[in-house]
This record gives structure tokens, sequence and C-alpha cells, in this order.
């Protein structure tokens, strides 16, 4: 998933970014309300994790502004105001979910991965290019029904590719996706990772095309 996470605390969000990522979330984060719009326009996200207490811009002021836009991205408030009063007003006011601090982080994944869910219409959070599968739940890719073995790199390239069928990706985006929190990885490691996913996929009818100027994309060819 491909989270944006609006928080002006800096060690929980800090802390959020990290623990996150290591279960395959690629997470952006702004500590101001009027960030929030800028970073949507730059990129395309899967949920936003919203505080209600932003400086700027506040996380009301926020979701008013992106319903008012038309902007469907499944939002989970995130606040310390643990009250009927606010989950209700939040709710009301467009967001999808609700959360008090403190929390857990299984519980936080688990209402994130609902939302995605629920947004994209199906059981699941569940991607497909062809034969190719990739459950988020279970964090398992799939070929022809066979799971595919996959080293940590790989799945993670592959993972990101999957979620983008048919749009290509550029090494940069690639690297920020997977690499976040890794700053001596070179854009090189990437060409390393497609030749091997290649071998992976070997003769099967998915593989990972290089398109000029563009970077990495994943077709299925009938």
């Amino acid at each position: 998933m491909r989270l944006l996470l609006a928080e002006d605390e800096t060690a929980l969000a800090t802390w959020l970014v990290k623990a996150l990522a290591q279960n395959g979330a690629q997470v952006d984060w702004v500590n101001d309300g009027r960030l929030v719009r800028r970073s949507l326009k730059a990129t395309q996200y899967d949920a936003l994790i919203l505080d209600l207490g932003l400086p700027g811009l506040d996380g009301r002021e926020v979701l008013a502004d992106l319903r008012d836009a038309g902007q469907r991205l499944p939002v989970l408030v995130l606040t310390a105001r643990d009250s009927l009063m606010e989950r209700v007003g939040s709710l009301m006011e467009g967001a999808d979910d609700f959360l008090a601090k403190p929390f857990e982080l299984q519980e936080l994944e688990a209402r994130l991965i609902a939302l995605v869910r629920r947004s994209r219409g199906g059981d699941r959070p569940a991607f497909d290019c062809g034969p190719l599968h990739y459950d988020s739940g279970t964090r398992l890719f799939t070929l022809r029904h066979e799971p595919l073995t996959l080293t940590p790199r790989e799945h993670a390239v592959l993972r990101a590719l999957i979620q983008r069928p048919g749009e290509p990706l550029s090494k940069l985006e690639i690297l920020e996706r997977v690499f976040s929190d890794e700053q001596d990885v070179q854009p090189d490691a990437i060409e390393v990772l497609v030749h091997r996913l290649r071998k992976r996929l070997g003769d099967s009818p998915v593989q990972i095309r290089t398109l000029r100027g563009l970077g990495y994309v994943l077709e299925h060819t009938p």
C-alpha cells in the first residue's frame, strides 16, 4: 500500500513510517495540513492517515477540502480526541474510519487494509496480472496458482509493479517505494532486481518490459 500520513507529532510519525514500512507499506509523511492536497496531486495513494490536530490547516478542514473536491481517497482519522462527538463528527464529515490515540499498530494496519479493500470493491486487497497474483493479506505471490519464491527485495519490487500493472514506474519511483529508508541503494540495483525477476517469471505470459525514458512496466501478454 502507498499511504500518506498527515501527523505533526514527529516521534509518532517517524515510528509509524518505519513500522508500516516493515510490513510492506510505503508511507509519505507531511506535518502540515496545507501540504496534504499538494501531496495528493503529486502521488497516487491508497489511503490517507489524517490527524485532526494539524497546524496550518486542521484535519477537519483537510477532510472537508478533500470531499468538497470530490476526492474519494479512503481516510482514516487518527486523533487523541477520543469522544463520541469526535467519532461521529469525523465520520459524518467524510472520514471512512476513526482510531483514537494511543493505539496498537496491528489494529491500525487491519483498519487500513479493510479501508483499501472496501475502496476497491473486493473481499481483500489483491492484485492480478494475468496468471500472476498477489494477496496483500498473506503477502504471497503465486504464478499459475503455484507459490513464487522471491527474495525480500525481489518481492518488494514486484509488489510495486503489480500494484500498477500496465503503468510504467521509473527507477526513481521504485527506489522511493521500495528502498525509501536505505540511502545507500543505487538505481543500478533496480536493474539487477528486474533481471532476476524476469528469470523468476520465466516463460510465463507475465513479463517486465522496459520502456525507454519511462521505466519498467508489468504486462500480461495473452
